[in-house]
C-alpha cells in the first residue's frame, strides 16, 4: 500500500468514526457534551439532532472525496473537481482544529481536536502524494 492510500485509509477510519457519533446523536444518544460546543448535556435539542444528522451526510460525501482522491472508488484520483473538493474539506477541517480547540467542552476538545488535525494531515497527504 502506498502512502497515500495508508493516509486515506486512516482518513475514511476517522471519518467512518465520526460519521457514527454524528448518526448516534441525531438518533438521541445523550452525548451532547461531547459535540456542538458541548452546551447540551444529554440528548441534544432538536435543532442540533439535525444539525448532527446534516453533519453525517457531509463526512460522508468527505470519505467518498478521500477515497476516490486515492482512486479507490470513482470517479477517481484524477478528476479535478476531487482534487478541488479534498482541498475545501482540508481547509474545512483545519477550520474544526481551531473550534475545537476553543470548544469550552473539555471532553470535546480531547477527542474532537485530534480527530480534526488527524483528518488535516490525512487530507493533506492524500491530496499532495
Amino acid at each position: 500500500m502506498t502512502n497515500q492510500g495508508i493516509a486515506a485509509l486512516i482518513a475514511a477510519v476517522v471519518l467512518g468514526g465520526l460519521i457514527v457519533f454524528q448518526v448516534l446523536l441525531a438518533l438521541g444518544v445523550p452525548w451532547g457534551k461531547a459535540a456542538w460546543g458541548g452546551q447540551h448535556p444529554g440528548a441534544l435539542p432538536a435543532n442540533l439532532r439535525w444539525g448532527s444528522a446534516a453533519a453525517a451526510v457531509v463526512l460522508g460525501f468527505a470519505m467518498w472525496m478521500v477515497l476516490a482522491r486515492a482512486g479507490w472508488v470513482a470517479p477517481g484520483s484524477d478528476a479535478l473537481w476531487v482534487k478541488i473538493v479534498t482541498w475545501i474539506f482540508t481547509a474545512y477541517f483545519a477550520f474544526n482544529v481551531v473550534m475545537n480547540v476553543l470548544s469550552t467542552s473539555a471532553i470535546e476538545k480531547a477527542i474532537m481536536t485530534p480527530a480534526s488535525a488527524i483528518l488535516v494531515i490525512g487530507l493533506v497527504l492524500v491530496s499532495l502524494l
